[in-house]
């Protein structure tokens, strides 16, 4: 069922939405001061084009043990350069996909897709895109830690 929805979703507008993040991908490498944004463009290219299956997950929750408050606050500094730059087009884009698939009835589930990945294209920096299963693992263990 993830490949039939992931095959609607390129065909349906993903294909003009993962260009899109490509096009963001080679500006962040062009534009030497915005190369850190380099790996979070990658990561959510790979999402826009198979968003079923896959999930972006903050890293936070993939290693808890691995935070650090530095690291965080320049996430926090690279997340405000992205919306500067990129994020609010690459937003407008997938809310534009999202409600144009919403208004056929095969195409409801992808442009729900598509209305996630605009919020996370708004603030991506520090999120990994994993299997679904993948996320669910983390998150249960991390909520077996918090909560014995």
């Amino acid at each position: 069922m993830r490949a039939v929805l992931n095959i609607l979703n390129f065909i349906l507008g993903g294909f003009l939405t993962t260009l899109s993040w490509l096009l963001a991908t080679v500006v962040s490498i062009v534009l030497i001061f915005t190369l850190p944004l380099t790996r979070s463009c990658w990561e959510i290219t790979k999402l826009s084009l198979l968003p079923f299956g896959n999930e972006a997950v903050h890293v936070d929750e993939l290693d808890p043990a691995g935070k650090n408050r530095l690291m965080n606050s320049g996430g926090t500094l690279l997340n405000v350069l992205w919306v500067i730059f990129f994020g609010w087009w690459l937003c407008l884009m997938h809310i534009t996909a999202g409600i144009a698939q919403c208004l056929t009835i095969i195409g409801i589930p992808v442009g729900v897709a598509n209305l996630k990945i605009a919020v996370i294209a708004l603030w991506p920096v520090g999120r990994r895109v994993v299997p679904v299963e993948v996320a669910r693992a983390a998150r249960e263990a991390n909520a077996r830690r918090r909560f014995p």
